[in-house]
């Protein structure tokens, strides 16, 4: 009888869970299991080894490389929110993708939107392409250009959408509709959107990574990275990459991005309501001369935003009329910060081409329209009136 009152206890709770809306999800997708003292935060777990009362007899923890209970909790979390089999929480968003590319060998094909995060960039032009792996850029929300790619050696699509600097927003079906029946995995940056405002796995991704240290976190304060496996048997896979590579989040860390995750949904809607404002006012600017965000009507990739996500977030990139101006604008700045990093609570900007992408070849970085007049605003909860202001003084 005992056994049965505990499978029906976790069918219930399973479908507890499932009913949830995102809202609630990230409160309590997860409970902690591992004491009993009524708790509401998880522990903090700051042991490297536990102790065993004898030859297999444990408490199913060992080593906290291999797991501990404070950064079990939040990868739990993360793949409850994601909609995956298993998360795994690593040290930084770059230690999470050179986990990624670790089930990948020497001769082995990727295709990889052409407009990435710069430290992505750098990593596969030199990590996978010193490891044998060939990285094709493609425009990767147009089909055409991924299909140019597509051979028998590509094992992966690596999207980022939108991506950043430059907002551009893929089609993630239509992207597995395109790779369906070929041994292709199908990867997707979701760090702008968050599970809160898109779910990836739902849409036919393989793997969902993120930089937990921006909006999962959410309060710049410290560094985190995530991958979620769409089934338990890649994600048997990539526990085996973890544990042996040995890139994971600490405990205190992982305490500090499930504390980040409960204030994600009203964080997230507050941020796009206020980015919402400051693009419609950047594009009345005399000295503004374009204005990238994936909620404005204009935007070429609105419709495909519409209808894979339920927001579009709050990155915003545009070009002023001269560096003189993005270098003004940058000195003048008072509430908004310059500096490089997003998705916290403060307003921050950042000067692609000497900080995100600064290592990219300038003639690469002017293809894609990363240049000197570039400037990315990652946009908090801040009053926007006050945010607004800000940036007419910055540009008067």
């Amino acid at each position: 009888m005992k056994g049965c009152f505990s499978i029906f206890h976790l069918i219930r709770c399973c479908a507890i869970i499932y009913c949830m809306r995102k809202e609630t999800l990230c409160l309590h997708a997860v409970q902690d299991a591992t004491h009993t003292t009524g708790a509401v935060c998880v522990p903090i777990y700051q042991t490297a080894t536990f102790s065993r009362s004898g030859v297999g007899e444990g408490t199913g923890y060992d080593y906290s490389r291999v797991q501990n209970p404070t950064r079990e909790h939040v990868e739990k979390l993360v793949a409850a929110l994601e909609g995956g089999s298993d998360g795994l929480a690593f040290s930084s968003g770059m230690a999470a993708i050179a986990a990624m590319m670790e089930l990948f060998s020497p001769g082995d094909e990727i295709i990889a939107s052409d407009d990435l995060y710069g430290g992505s960039v750098r990593f596969f032009d030199v990590i996978s392409k010193k490891n044998g792996i060939v990285v094709h850029y493609a425009d990767t929300s147009n089909l055409f250009s991924i299909k140019t790619y597509l051979t028998d050696r590509t094992k992966g699509v690596f999207i980022e959408t939108p991506t950043n600097p430059m907002m551009k927003v893929t089609d993630i079906a239509a992207v597995k509709q395109l790779i369906a029946g070929r041994d292709i995995l199908l990867m997707v940056d979701n760090t702008f959107l968050t599970p809160y405002f898109c779910r990836p796995i739902e849409l036919g991704a393989d793997i969902v990574t993120h930089s937990g240290t921006k909006y999962l976190g959410g309060h710049n304060d410290t560094l985190a990275g995530f991958l979620v496996a769409a089934t338990g048997e890649l994600g048997e896979k990539l526990k085996f990459i973890h544990k042996t590579i040995g890139a994971v989040l600490a405990p205190f860390d992982a305490y500090l991005i499930t504390r980040g995750i409960k204030t994600l949904a009203i964080r997230m809607e507050k941020s796009q309501h206020n980015a919402g404002i400051i693009a419609a006012w950047l594009k009345k600017h005399p000295k503004v001369k374009k204005v990238y965000y994936a909620g404005l009507p204009e935007h070429p990739d609105i419709e495909v935003s519409k209808k894979q996500s339920s927001g579009f977030g709050a990155m915003i990139s545009f070009s002023v009329d001269s560096a003189e101006t993005a270098h003004t604008v940058l000195k003048r700045i008072k509430i908004i910060l310059f500096a490089e990093s997003l998705g916290g609570v403060e307003t921050l900007m950042t000067y692609p081409v000497t900080q995100t992408h600064s290592y990219i070849p300038e003639a690469e970085r002017l293809a894609r329209g990363i240049d000197d007049t570039l400037l990315r605003l990652s946009v908090g909860i801040e009053n926007a009136a006050d945010l607004v202001e800000d940036l007419e003084r910055a540009l008067a």
